[in-house]
């Protein structure tokens, strides 16, 4: 058993150095100059740790307020969008209401559909509300998830009927029950989701490049994606913006990385 626990584990460990290795690279590139990123042989580490490059990414590009434009858009969307998946997931799982099993198949349904296919009439509809360039663009569309209530519908489903009816016969309201009880029952995976919702709009590249059109209204991808666009020889500007627009998904990863795993394997359980 120990043989094989280590060799599983070499295995393992083998993939995960070879999946780290363009992350490494991007961000040792990120301090090189554009002469040292060319050179052949390249050089694993760099010969001398070298800012410019960031220097002239906040410098020459609102690359501050390409970030805030991120977070904000990701946090705002994320945090109602987990509300209203949380929200529609306990309907779903403890209520009872006619057509539930009919809207829930159709909720189910639209997973299934991808964004691309109806990216032209959303379009339509928000030059119709007249919301191009402005934040409600880039985070009214992205509210209703189909996959974030099917994700928490199996927590709350899990839960118990009898803490529910229990919480009834004291005098709960049914939004008591809900917020007080049931939503920190379901803490992990509403973790898992929130992760998930925020790294899917982070690198919403697609949507938020057709909502934004001045400089200033950019996300930090579809900045940097300009910088990859515009005809400038700096290599080493583009990486570092590249690395920029990844530090944020790593750092938040490793914080909630906890709630992340958990969230994604406590739900899975058979009614």
């Amino acid at each position: 058993m120990e043989k094989f626990d280590l060799i599983s584990n070499t295995i393992v460990l083998t993939f995960a150095i070879i999946s780290l290795l363009p992350l490494y690279w991007l961000v040792t590139n990120s301090f090189k100059t554009s002469s040292e990123i060319y050179q052949m042989p390249p050089s694993i580490l760099p010969a001398k740790l070298y800012w410019g490059n960031f220097k002239e990414l906040f410098d020459g590009q609102p690359a501050v307020r390409w970030m805030f434009n991120s977070f904000f858009v990701s946090f705002t969307t994320t945090a109602l969008s987990v509300i209203l998946s949380a929200s529609a997931a306990y309907a779903f799982a403890k209520l009872h209401f006619k057509g539930k099993k009919i809207f829930f198949m159709l909720l189910i349904a639209s997973i299934m559909i991808p964004k691309e296919t109806f990216i032209v009439p959303l379009f339509k509809i928000i030059v119709a509300f007249n919301w191009i360039d402005t934040y409600q663009a880039m985070i009214v569309p992205n509210l209703a998830t189909g996959f974030g209530t099917f994700m928490l519908y199996s927590f709350f489903k899990a839960i118990p009927d009898s803490l529910r009816e229990s919480a009834k016969l004291d005098g709960a309201s049914e939004w008591m029950i809900f917020s007080k009880l049931m939503l920190p029952i379901a803490k992990p995976g509403i973790g898992a989701l929130f992760i998930l919702n925020f790294v899917t709009v982070w690198n919403d590249y697609l949507w938020q490049l057709l909502m934004a059109r001045s400089k200033e209204m950019n996300t930090l991808t579809t900045g940097v994606a300009s910088l990859q666009q515009a005809i400038n020889p700096n290599i080493g500007l583009k990486v570092a913006g590249a690395a920029l627009a990844a530090l944020p998904m790593i750092i938040v990863f490793i914080l909630f990385q906890k709630y992340f795993t958990k969230g994604m394997t406590a739900g899975a359980v058979k009614e």
